[in-house]
């Protein structure tokens, strides 16, 4: 067979991929796209979406240095795909050595449903396994509000579309403190913003939906991330795969000017 043959071959091969690729990112990230949290990607990656705000309930999970062990057990990490981690997280956190479920957040029925995790310091220290911010995503985790990261986790994080965004202790502690007091209330992390926001809990002696609840103030929390990261977000380029996939034939001419690849194909 021709090197021209070969490179078309191969060509059609990665477009073929690219494709799949994108039918699967569409799929994956519908939970994402949905109640206005991201935008259409547009002229960005085929398979990822600009991320500018996540908006839905909080699941607090209070503790310093909490490691992706903790997230996620090292013996799932024998499964071939990530289809099933969304079972796993905080495994041993959860269920007891017979499987009877312990006191969690993750466990606790106001908490299903939730779209944003709330972290203290250090959160996915330990091992760089990529299991453990697939395992949250895969729970319906959309967003992690934490008071510091460890850096491959955040990073880990961003490349599945999951904002790592950091705030101040006294922050995160509010924020925890009102998803425990009043777990219906939805936050909005919004990137273009840089804050969380939720609406304040009700004074008390006040109904919840008078006039007078309505005049509450909101909370609203700064925060902040690299700003390279925040701009992969917004942009729809977290997607690395899906990037590399939608220029297969930049791959290809570039791989024709490599020697080794004409070496191999000498041989």
């Amino acid at each position: 067979m021709s090197s021209r043959e070969t490179n078309t071959e191969r060509s059609d091969q990665a477009r073929t991929r690219q494709a799949e690729a994108s039918r699967h990112g569409a799929a994956g990230s519908s939970g994402a796209g949905s109640a206005g949290d991201t935008e259409s990607a547009g002229a960005g990656p085929p398979a990822a979406a600009r991320v500018t705000q996540v908006t839905g309930r909080a699941v607090p999970v209070v503790g310093d240095d909490i490691d992706t062990d903790q997230i996620i057990p090292a013996r799932f990490l024998k499964e071939i795909t990530f289809s099933a981690m969304g079972e796993y997280p905080f495994y041993d956190e959860r269920f007891d050595s017979e499987g009877a479920p312990k006191d969690h957040p993750f466990n606790r029925p106001e908490y299903q449903g939730a779209r944003i995790l709330l972290a203290n310091v250090n959160f996915g220290c330990g091992s760089s396994r990529e299991h453990a911010p697939q395992a949250l995503t895969r729970w319906g985790i959309k967003a992690v509000v934490a008071e510091s990261f460890a850096e491959i986790f955040a990073g880990n994080c961003t490349m599945l579309g999951v904002p790592p965004v950091t705030a101040s202790k006294e922050d995160v502690a509010k924020l925890q403190e009102l998803a425990a007091a009043h777990p219906e209330t939805e936050l909005v992390v919004d990137l273009e913003a840089m804050e969380v926001c939720a609406p304040a809990p009700p004074a008390q002696g006040v109904q919840a939906g008078t006039a007078d609840d309505s005049a509450q103030s909101r909370i609203v929390v700064p925060i902040e991330m690299p700003k390279a990261r925040r701009q992969t977000l917004m942009e729809g380029m977290w997607d690395s795969t899906a990037l590399l996939l939608s220029n297969a034939e930049l791959v290809d001419r570039t791989a024709e000017r490599l020697p080794y690849i004409r070496w191999s194909r000498a041989g």
